[in-house]
């Protein structure tokens, strides 16, 4: 059974289709990368995966389960990071870790995942005193509290120098040969032929390709996924 399956999503705000006959299928310890520009439609395909949104059209199933309706049963299986999060002024890295260890009963232990992400010495930091890079770092780390079977990543190196992307690259690769599910957004195609099984690519609501990296070269006139990605989302080629 796959961990991810939507069958023809479809959705629409204001008469206009943002998403249509969206279609995809992640196995157990795959690391899945949606892609497409601004607009493309990639956030309303999350929201509907996670049932922060309704479809117009098809169904959602994470771990077999309807993320709408099954939503707490869901829960304790699903970590996520979000681009924008929500936390008090001056609550601190450590302070910010225990609340969301407190949401779950199976977690990591938030301190190793501090050493490992290199935010130890700020654990008495306060958030908002926190870097850019050093932020998206613990967003993600957030993610990775909970024992979680799936995760979603929403452009998760985004401000990190080539290091820190680097580590937390090589955090993932371990924790996906120990079965996690990753479900990854990102603009970056070196993270995405270093990270991803298989990807699919949005253009305008639509998918235009699904499948591995490899292929989606191939299946292009160009020899770079940098290339072959601005061909298939219509945006323009670098050479």
């Amino acid at each position: 059974m796959p961990v991810i399956e939507t069958k023809n999503l479809t959705k629409s705000f204001g008469g206009k289709t943002v998403l249509s006959d969206f279609n995809i299928s992640v196995n157990q310890g795959e690391v899945f990368g949606l892609l497409g520009s601004n607009g493309a439609g990639k956030t309303t395909a999350i929201d509907c995966i996670l049932g922060t949104k309704k479809p117009d059209s098809g169904t959602v199933r994470i771990l077999g389960l309807n993320p709408k309706t099954e939503r707490k049963k869901l829960f304790e299986n699903v970590g996520v990071q979000f681009q924008e999060l929500h936390y008090q002024d001056k609550i601190t890295v450590s302070e910010l870790c225990e609340m969301t260890s407190a949401l779950y009963h199976n977690v990591n232990d938030y301190k190793r995942l501090l050493l490992e992400f290199g935010l130890n010495e700020k654990s008495k930091s306060i958030v908002n005193e926190l870097s850019g890079g050093q932020k998206q770092k613990l967003f993600v780390l957030l993610a990775l509290i909970p024992k979680a079977k799936v995760i979603f990543l929403d452009e998760l190196t985004t401000g990190l120098d080539t290091k820190a992307r680097r580590d937390i690259w090589n955090t993932l690769k371990k924790l996906k040969e120990n079965g996690l599910t990753i479900f990854l957004v990102s603009h970056f195609m070196d993270e995405v032929e270093a990270l991803c099984d298989n990807i699919c690519i949005l253009k305008q609501g639509k998918i235009v390709f699904s499948g591995n990296v490899q292929n989606a070269i191939q299946s292009s006139p160009y020899k770079t996924l940098e290339n072959a990605y601005l061909w298939y989302s219509g945006e323009e080629v670098t050479e």
